[in-house]
């Protein structure tokens, strides 16, 4: 006995087949879109379908070896290489051209054309390799083409069938997984362009509230102090400029807002001039820290507003901002009558400003992310913030959590 006729009548060949075909969908990796995965690349798939049929020649030259059988190693071997060489041509010309039938063939279609197709697979298989092969079996008395062909297609045929319909639930596994993997890819975008719209929304109302507090400071100052009132415009126009500058983006390296944060404090120090004692103290390592875009400008503002503004003299206002391992711990202290004199404005940090530092900062980093506002003394409030620490340089693809610009 040998050739591949004598390991045809092997029962371990079809069922190793089905593992071996299975051991294909291991972990596949999808990528982007509905793209072939890396293991459907001819060069990979058809050597591994030979691979497969090289393990069964070994298998069957071992137990023909166990029975007493001397065979000759490379026809054996050559035989079942071949074989599965034609299997995996075929099946993955079957992934290439009919990828959408097998993704959408309903019950019907299956029955009027993947199983004629199933039909016609060994066929062509055993025509090519009967062909190539035209001494085997060795174990028969020569015969004619068709005849060879005819033995081989009885002694194969359930098995080549095996070997169709699992490439076939194989591929259409594969693409019911991709097409899960475009849902979720969609949804997933769908929900950074929510947030997007939700952060490009809250930016718009913060410019105008900002715009709108800063032209009534310039227009109280025009009674009394012109040149204050346009130096104070000079440095309007560089926070507009900044602003328009910078777009939509979302978070900015830490030493930019800070940037605008010192144009916007000397803005109020020509409104309260001598009044005010500022004291900035922020850790050098945070310079390249992300931050969200002009979320400290409203801070100050309310600070401002209902806190310094109330005082005649010797107001304070300090802005520190530390790293404590992967966190940003930041501050503002600013003296003023306290919280319990705020008249309903804003006593918890709910004021529009505030407001919307708080839905930015839950935007930017879900729960991950803290902003209390509290009553140090009776003279003095405190704003604190804390989210992840993130260099600018590291972020540039993803900017936040749930998507940005």
């Amino acid at each position: 006995m040998d050739g591949k006729e004598m390991v045809s009548d092997q029962a371990s060949r079809t069922t190793a087949g089905v593992v071996s075909e299975g051991s294909l969908t291991d972990e596949p990796k999808i990528r982007q879109g509905r793209s072939q995965p890396l293991f459907m690349h001819p060069a990979i798939f058809v050597p591994t379908f030979v691979l497969v049929g090289e393990l069964f020649a070994l298998q069957s030259w071992i137990n023909l070896r166990h029975w007493g059988y001397h065979v000759n190693s490379a026809i054996l071997f050559g035989a079942w290489g071949t074989q599965y060489f034609i299997w995996g041509a075929l099946c993955w010309l079957m992934w290439r051209f009919l990828p959408h039938l097998i993704t959408k063939a309903n019950l019907t279609q299956i029955l009027t054309r993947i199983l004629p197709l199933s039909l016609a697979f060994p066929v062509i298989e055993e025509l090519i390799w009967v062909l190539l092969f035209p001494n085997l079996p060795l174990d028969r008395p020569p015969m004619g083409y068709w005849k060879r062909f005819e033995f081989q297609l009885q002694a194969e045929f359930i098995d080549s069938m095996v070997i169709f319909w699992c490439a076939f639930f194989l591929f259409r596994g594969i693409n019911y997984y991709q097409r899960f993997r475009e849902k979720e890819k969609a949804a997933a975008q769908l929900e950074v362009q929510l947030a997007n719209a939700k952060l490009a929304a809250l930016r718009m109302q913060l410019n105008p509230h900002f715009l709108f507090n800063a032209m009534n400071s310039i227009s109280s100052l025009m009674r009394t102090d012109v040149n204050a009132a346009d130096t104070m415009l000079e440095q309007l126009s560089s926070l507009l400029r900044i602003s328009l500058e910078r777009g939509s983006v979302q978070l900015i390296p830490l030493h930019e807002e800070m940037e605008f944060i010192e144009v916007y404090l000397s803005m109020q120090d020509q409104r309260y001039a001598g009044r005010v004692r500022r004291d900035i103290s922020i850790d050098s390592e945070l310079y390249d820290a992300l931050v969200p875009a002009m979320f400290l400008q409203p801070i100050l503002e309310n600070a401002y507003a209902h806190g310094l503004s109330k005082i005649e003299r010797d107001g304070e206002l300090m802005i520190e901002a530390h790293r404590q391992r992967d966190r940003v711990n930041l501050s503002v202290v600013n003296s003023g009558p306290g919280l319990q004199h705020s008249n309903g404005h804003s006593p918890n940090g709910h004021g529009v400003g505030l407001a919307n530092v708080r839905s930015r900062l839950r935007l930017h980093y879900g729960e991950n992310c803290s902003f209390e506002m509290s009553q140090i003394d009776r003279t003095h409030v405190k704003v604190s913030i804390a989210f992840p620490f993130q260099l600018s340089h590291a972020a540039e693809g993803s900017i936040t959590r749930y998507g940005a610009e």
